[in-house]
């Protein structure tokens, strides 16, 4: 259409909402569908939470904010990551927007040149390399496959920066294969970093209190205080405090860029819902215990998730180290034949099949940068997880 931006064009719309939007339809047409393809608890938010917006609307809390956040939440903000990251920040270091999401499009709006490079380890977030393509940057992908379990090596992360590279996005626990970086990994790629300070670090922290075992989680500018000066910290309440509907993120670093990013948002949203900051300010600095009873709950979905795909034929799982998703790999299924008739060539063939002839939908691998895989979102119930697979069970063994 001639009046559509040329902007437009460089970018696609969420595969994952998509699917998500789809499983919606076939539902409402009657079919028997489970969707595995949100990356959103199916916990409530906490009631003292809701108490807090409540109690919010009801004292008025319901005009303008500052653009970038009430002071008693950049506070808080603060007060986290000092006590959970060991790292110092000022208010004027915290930036709140309207869900992650616009945290990280706001810095790259603020920052990318046309011909400037994004780094970003793939499988990556659906979204990040349309964010820099809608910035005007450049986004390099570089692929991590599963010999290295969906990690960038620090070879690899060398061989890809330029001196074109503005920014190199970093995601621990990944959205979406749930791969985490030990302290020695990240390190080692704090290491390269090092020596190549026109490189700036923006890490996406969204899943830290979502990991298991004995995970530690670890982000770059704790790893290494070097980096500090150039390191963007982002995170939010979305996926560990069950709000995503809410839409709150926030992000620290340099003075300037905060700054920038604050010009951004004043011209395009304005300041995030003023109820959903003060439930966030609840989230951050009330009862923290259910962080761990729900991490629990989704160590338990992870091992029932991994279990029953490593028992389908053709599919191999990685156990994740943390977020709430799995990604298995499926080249041994590249090729058969589905009863219908439809032959697997790739990972979106595979799941497009999957849905029209079992109900389950999930997100194909290529819409995050690595195949042949497909993402399984296991933040639902066990029983539906239990049908979920028996059903990719069944259908793996039926192909030939």
């Amino acid at each position: 259409m001639p009046f559509l931006s040329d902007t437009l064009a460089r970018v696609k719309p969420s595969p994952t909402i998509a699917v998500t939007t789809k499983a919606a339809q076939l539902k409402a047409e009657g079919r028997d569908v489970i969707g595995l393809g949100a990356g959103e608890p199916d916990f409530d938010t906490p009631q003292n939470i809701k108490d807090a917006a409540k109690r919010a609307m009801d004292a008025g809390r319901t005009k303008y904010t500052p653009v970038d956040g009430i002071p008693e939440l950049k506070a808080a903000i603060c007060a986290k990551f000092s006590r959970e990251n060991g790292l110092s920040y000022t208010p004027a270091q915290v930036s709140v927007g309207t869900g992650g999401k616009q945290i990280l499009f706001n810095a790259l709006m603020a920052t990318c040149n046309p011909g400037d490079e994004v780094i970003i380890p793939a499988p990556y977030w659906v979204s990040y390399p349309d964010m820099v393509l809608l910035a005007g940057g450049t986004p390099v992908a570089v692929p991590c496959g599963i010999e290295t379990g969906f990690k960038l090596t620090p070879a690899q992360l060398e061989a890809a920066i330029t001196p074109k590279t503005k920014w190199f996005i970093f995601n621990s626990p990944s959205n979406p294969t749930g791969a985490g970086y030990t302290w020695d990994e990240l390190r080692a790629l704090c290491d390269v970093l090092l020596r190549h300070p026109h490189v700036w670090i923006m890490s996406d922290d969204m899943y830290d209190h979502l990991v298991f075992g004995d995970f530690q989680f670890c982000t770059p500018a704790q790893v290494e205080p070097g980096l500090y000066d150039r390191t963007l910290t982002c995170n939010g309440v979305s996926k560990s405090y069950a709000m995503t509907g809410w839409r709150i993120g926030y992000a620290a670093g340099p003075v300037a860029l905060i700054k920038a990013m604050g010009t951004i948002q004043s011209q395009s949203t304005s300041n995030p819902c003023s109820i959903s900051q003060y439930a966030a300010l609840e989230a951050l600095t009330g009862p923290q215990g259910f962080l761990a009873e729900n991490r629990a709950v989704f160590e338990r979905r992870r091992d029932l998730v991994v279990s029953m795909l490593n028992a389908a034929e053709g599919i191999t799982c990685p156990t994740p180290e943390g977020a709430f998703y799995v990604y298995p790999d499926i080249s041994g299924l590249i090729g058969k034949t589905t009863p219908t008739g439809t032959i697997l060539t790739d990972d979106e063939v595979f799941a497009t099949a999957l849905l029209e002839e079992t109900g389950v939908a999930v997100v194909f691998g290529a819409a995050f940068g690595v195949s042949p895989n497909f993402r399984v979102s296991y933040a639902t119930s066990d029983d539906i997880l239990r049908d979920a697979c028996g059903r990719i069970q069944r259908f793996c063994a039926a192909l030939t």
